[in-house]
């Protein structure tokens, strides 16, 4: 567990990447937010968090593994209600919140962030 990754993981320097060729302007991994957002958007007020489809449960992806099955299956349920509870803390701070998830091509990033940035 010590060599996971929370920060510029290969999936947050993709969307890095795209961001930076669509011209668009970010601060990256903002602790002065709730949750630590992985990428902000300062004039947008859009808080972005790239997750990975197995910590975060993505419903197209996740699978439990099957040894200490509960365990893992109660602890992606945690991180999956935590993750929600930073949605809500940073909406009512009037950010908005958008999910990138490793499975996401660039060029369906891109797709989503440029729709945000209308």
């Amino acid at each position: 567990m010590r060599g996971i990754r929370t920060r510029r993981t290969g999936v947050e320097l993709r969307a890095r990447r795209v961001l930076r060729q669509s011209g668009v302007k970010f601060r990256g991994n903002v602790k002065s937010l709730p949750g630590s957002p992985d990428l902000v958007i300062p004039e947008l007020s859009l808080a972005i968090f790239v997750n990975g489809c197995f910590w975060h449960g993505c419903p197209r992806c996740f699978k439990a593994p099957k040894h200490n099955r509960a365990w893992w299956v109660k602890k992606i349920a945690n991180n999956k209600r935590r993750d929600r509870r930073v949605a809500r803390a940073l909406r009512s701070r009037g950010y908005s919140v958008m999910n990138l998830w490793e499975h996401d091509g660039d060029d369906r990033m891109r797709a989503r962030i440029d729709r945000a940035n209308r």
